[in-house]
């Protein structure tokens, strides 16, 4: 069983010719509501592999009933809800422009309960976007743990990041998150992987870097058409910790992630086209042999 902490979100996907300057705006060109949030994006990614998963997450009163909570049943997602009744479940919005650069706004809705909830300890757990601290308290009692900070980065500490750098087995960062922690601790990539077990720095096209003990592996991209790029670093996740739950080795798991993330860039929305293990292990076959 993986537990997956953070947000389960609606997700409102723009597109836009440019991300406007300061004081300016820009035409919306396309507008899509989806499935999101990036602990649910995770565990969703997981379960349609065929691996068990529970969603820890908070959500609002709106929640129950709706299609959302229907999606998750029919994925038979394992569920360690907080239930905001007087709030709603978190909305994202994200702009994407024709470079594939994006800005979100997040509202975090009933995810505020996560600065206050003490968490249980998990055995196996990956800790997505959420509150620095619950992260900080699930890390410390976890059996075993992984992490990526995600659009939440901003709200980390140094301490924090050192807390949990302390604790985790796994790293997860694009280029951008790990550049932000490297600022904020005075790490390089390299200085900031060797504080871990195992650090995953995925690089969007230019594929992604494997480190552990100190070598480091580039693992190349899956060549497929780009329609939305968001929502590709939550199904890496998803299937690099199945492939993991499953013993296969570390280079394995880096793969098998690109893989699945090439499924979900082919269309827009972050749960929209989650492949299952057949699936991803034709297209795996193709380009890794």
């Amino acid at each position: 069983m993986i537990h997956v902490v953070g947000h389960t979100a609606t997700d409102h996907i723009f597109r836009v010719s440019r991300l406007p300057d300061r004081n300016t705006s820009t035409q919306i060109q396309n507008h899509q509501i989806f499935f999101g949030g990036g602990a649910a994006n995770i565990a969703v990614g997981i379960a349609k592999l065929g691996e068990e998963a529970t969603l820890v997450s908070a959500v609002g009163g709106d929640f129950t009933g709706s299609e959302y909570d229907t999606w998750l049943d029919a994925h038979k997602v394992g569920r360690y809800f907080y239930i905001e009744e007087e709030t709603h479940t978190p909305l994202a919005c994200m702009f994407t422009d024709e470079n594939e650069d994006q800005i979100t706004f997040f509202e975090w809705g009933a995810s505020e309960a996560f600065t206050t909830a003490d968490p249980p300890s998990f055995d196996f757990v990956h800790m997505a976007t959420a509150d620095p601290s619950y992260n900080v308290r699930v890390a410390r009692r976890a059996g075993f743990s992984s992490f990526d900070p995600g659009q939440d980065i901003h709200k980390y500490t140094a301490e924090q990041f050192e807390d949990l750098l302390n604790s985790i087995d796994i790293l997860f960062a694009n280029r951008f998150e790990a550049e932000i922690m490297g600022e904020v601790l005075s790490h390089s990539e390299e200085e900031l992987a060797s504080r871990v077990p195992i650090a995953i720095f995925t690089r969007g096209k230019e594929g992604s870097r494997l480190y552990e003990d100190g070598r480091m592996l580039e693992i190349p991209s899956v060549p497929v058409q780009l329609v939305d790029p968001t929502g590709a670093g939550d199904a890496y996740r998803a299937g690099f910790l199945t492939a993991y739950q499953k013993k296969h080795s570390l280079a394995d798991c880096c793969r098998i992630g690109t893989v699945c993330s090439s499924f979900v860039i082919e269309v827009a929305g972050c749960q929209t086209n989650l492949p299952t293990w057949d699936r991803m292990q034709e297209r795996y076959r193709t380009y890794f042999g």
